[in-house]
């Protein structure tokens, strides 16, 4: 159960960094690739959200954390959350999200740099 909670939490912590940084993303990754036009200014209609879907990320990430690091787990013997090969990945799988949440998050700081 508390697997599936991690999960949940990383997958929607995932989500809300790209719908918060979808106004600076999204039309630096169509530039990079090739498409341009005016309708891709309509992307930056979502700046005012931002910041509330920046906090729902954290929100999420912290949640993660917290079931990993901070709340002990309770596992019956023979389990599959009883093995800690599964935590160390699960712990693994976290950092790697949150390095990635982290970068789409500083996209509107760093986009700049490039165009």
């Amino acid at each position: 159960m508390a697997s599936l909670n991690v999960k949940g939490s990383l997958l929607a912590a995932a989500l809300a960094a790209i719908g918060a940084s979808v106004c600076c993303v999204g039309p630096l990754v169509l530039l990079g690739a090739g498409i341009g036009g005016a309708w891709i200014g309509n992307l930056t209609a979502l700046e005012p959200i931002r910041p509330l879907l920046v906090g729902v990320t954290a929100l999420f990430v912290a949640m993660a954390f917290r079931r990993l690091y901070l709340v002990p787990q309770v596992c019956e013997p023979g389990t599959a959350c009883a093995d800690p090969r599964i935590l160390k990945r699960q712990r693994l799988v976290f950092w790697l999200v949150a390095v990635s949440v982290a970068g789409l998050l500083a996209v509107p700081w760093i986009a700049p740099l490039f165009y």
